[in-house]
């Protein structure tokens, strides 16, 4: 049998006025985890739309040959008929169906009639939850469900349909370390069952742990395929390909020379807004000018919910404490007033609440102060493309007009928007809410540099990061939140990744 099971030859995909893909090659053994690494907007899954029928056959230039033959797909049904499945980055699960009704959606199992058999499609989602480590009821409603655990429920669907070659579209993107560790041991079960496994990931630790071969693509075109099995091949390698030269830091130098106290946070408490919990309790922190401090924790240990509240009480009830902003106390009810106020946030689900990702550039800059552009209710749309311009050069945007669609941006140039969104309101204050997620070593390099101009600028910066390494790289100071209290304060000589982590886990009596 013929030891590669896909090949794509030649693939070249154009939209109008832009080549996504140029010539593509590319060669996936039988059985192996394949890694495809390039910056945000190099391509990676576009070539994986084409190759799961998502673009269909026709709709660019090339060849694919599945085992051996030629294929055609002209959708999605084409190539899962074939046993390809693909799981996108953002998961398409209906939340308020049933984790065994989102499984077997479109692939209902059927009884006499044609009527749905429940029975069977209960347990036969049961084995399948099994399978994958997942001990949920099959019946439980998907919305209940956890960000990792719905990624589990897709991978169950995709056994459901005889998957022969599984695509992962940043899979841990948004999962925890704990989670993300499940899955990459899920996916190695999966290579010992004899499944093919494609896995597009920014996370480079995972792919020289977890890959057998990784494909750089850089440009819309192929650079080389690595064979990660035969050792040697480091993460600096793999940035080498992906950006065309070496980053010799991770994190750009910085000389840390903190002022006056900016912010302080006195007894800060937040109770959840549905349930009579706490979620934040009487917590304590202070940032300076010309400082980025770091708020490490746990998945569910509080942290946005900590910065949330803080900016204009967007989450949680009965919220108290003292917020002082150079010295002065504020009470920041609104969103509105704690921008008068000089705090900004940069959510850290950027498509869901930092931008209007079908309107342009210009009006998502201007968003949150058109009234420094306005004039008896008038917004001067000149000045509006002035400072959007400004914006995409400062911030090195990469888009031909800052008339172009947000949502057709990659997602370090979309993260640079929602930056520049919130430097427009001339924060003191800037609260990044994991700054970095989804987004490649390239975007995080110029992402970390804005910061160190900002804080060179006399901002005070809150940094909040589920990667420990992004911490100990950027920070002066890291507190510690575990069920939603501080449980340390560690200046950034002292911190490690070991110690953060034996405070991120230190036993708290139950909030609430």
């Amino acid at each position: 049998m013929d030891d590669t099971i896909l090949e794509m030859r030649g693939i070249t995909k154009r939209f109008p006025g832009v080549t996504a893909l140029q010539d593509v090659n590319l060669a996936v053994r039988r059985g192996e985890i394949h890694a495809i690494c390039g910056e945000n907007g190099a391509g990676k899954s576009t070539l994986m739309k084409v190759l799961s029928g998502v673009y269909p056959s026709g709709s660019y230039e090339g060849e694919v040959v599945f085992d051996g033959k030629p294929v055609h797909f002209r959708g999605i049904r084409d190539s899962e008929a074939q046993g390809i499945v693909i799981i996108h980055q953002e998961l398409a699960l209906v939340p308020y169906l049933s984790i065994a009704e989102n499984i077997f959606l479109g692939n209902e199992r059927r009884g006499r009639g044609g009527l749905i058999d429940w029975n069977r499609a209960n347990a036969d989602a049961g084995t399948l939850l099994e399978s994958v480590g997942l001990r949920e009821n099959p019946v439980t409603p998907v919305i209940q469900l956890g960000v990792g655990k719905q990624q589990l429920v897709e991978i169950a669907k995709a056994l459901s349909k005889q998957v022969r070659l599984l695509i992962l579209d940043e899979p841990t993107a948004a999962l925890n370390d704990v989670d993300s560790a499940h899955l990459l041991d899920l996916l190695r079960r999966l290579r010992e069952q004899g499944i093919t496994c494609i896995m597009i990931s920014h996370k480079l630790n995972e792919i020289t742990a977890i890959a057998d071969s990784t494909t750089v693509i850089r440009d819309g075109r192929t650079v080389e395929t690595l064979d990660v099995r035969s050792g040697g091949v480091t993460q600096e390698r793999i940035i080498r390909g992906m950006v065309g030269r070496d980053l010799d830091s991770f994190y750009p130098d910085r000389v840390s020379s903190p002022g006056e106290e900016v912010l302080r946070i006195e007894d800060w408490s937040v109770r959840h807004p549905t349930q009579d919990r706490l979620v934040v309790e009487g917590v304590n922190l202070r940032v300076r000018a010309g400082e980025v401090v770091g708020i490490a924790g746990l998945m569910g240990a509080g942290r946005t919910e900590l910065a949330m509240s803080v900016f204009g009480r967007s989450y949680g009830r009965d919220i108290r404490g003292r917020l002082i902003v150079r010295g002065r106390e504020v009470k920041a009810r609104t969103v509105a007033e704690a921008i008068d106020n000089g705090i900004a946030y940069v959510t850290e689900d950027r498509k869901r609440f930092g931008l209007n990702l079908i309107d342009d550039i210009r009006r998502n800059v201007s968003a949150a102060a058109l009234g420094k552009l306005a004039r008896l209710g008038w917004v001067n749309g000149n000045e509006e493309i002035k400072v959007a311009e400004q914006s995409r050069r400062d911030l090195n945007i990469k888009t031909p007009s800052v008339m172009a669609v947000v949502g057709k941006l990659s997602g370090g140039n979309q993260q640079k928007v929602v930056l520049s969104k919130w430097l427009f309101t001339d924060p003191d204050v800037l609260i990044l809410d994991e700054p970095t997620r989804g987004i490649d070593v390239g975007a995080k390099f110029e992402i970390y540099t804005i910061i160190n101009r900002l804080v060179a600028d006399g901002k005070a910066v809150i940094v909040i990061s589920s990667e420990l390494p992004e911490l100990l790289g950027m920070c002066d100071r890291i507190y510690t939140l575990s069920a939603g209290r501080i449980t340390g304060e560690v200046p950034i000589g002292m911190a490690t990744q070991e110690n953060l982590m034996e405070l991120m886990t230190k036993d708290k009596e139950p909030v609430g």
